[in-house]
């Protein structure tokens, strides 16, 4: 099957907390960063996620946020450090291209904020992404 999600990054479920519906999967990444992603109880049950099962974290490009340093006092799990590697603009989007440990992420912000963040090739940046916007697929 082929996504056009293209933030597909490899790593191993660490922990696996069940709620009454959903649940919280910790995600040791490849490149050694942790992942929280928000999933079903069901979903859970259907991938037969448990501790050290493989999987890809998927997220969309317009869910990821971009940040010039870490943020505290935020409910957002997820921020990965990385570098941006490539910028890519229109009239009003813009497209990140940013390397983190182990791949890469794509982020579409707008140009303004682009502007406003003074992002460029070599900028350093914190990629935020809400654990309930972070998909799970098996390896």
């Amino acid at each position: 099957m082929s996504l056009s999600i293209r933030n597909q990054i490899p790593g191993t479920v660490t922990a696996v907390t069940p709620g009454e519906a959903m649940a919280t999967v910790k995600v040791r990444l490849d490149g050694g960063q942790d992942l929280t992603a928000a999933i079903t109880v069901e979903s859970v049950k259907d991938l037969g996620l448990a501790e050290g099962s493989a999987v890809r974290a998927l997220v969309k490009s317009t869910e990821v946020a971009l940040a010039t340093g870490p943020v505290a006092g935020l409910s957002i799990r997820n921020q990965l450090p990385g570098t941006v590697v490539g910028i890519t603009t229109g009239d009003a989007m813009a497209s990140v291209r940013i390397t983190v440990e182990g791949g890469e992420l794509t982020a579409a912000i707008t140009k303004d904020a682009v502007t406003d963040l003074g992002l460029e090739t070599g900028s350093t940046v914190v990629a935020l992404m809400k654990s309930t916007e972070v998909s799970l697929a098996t390896a």
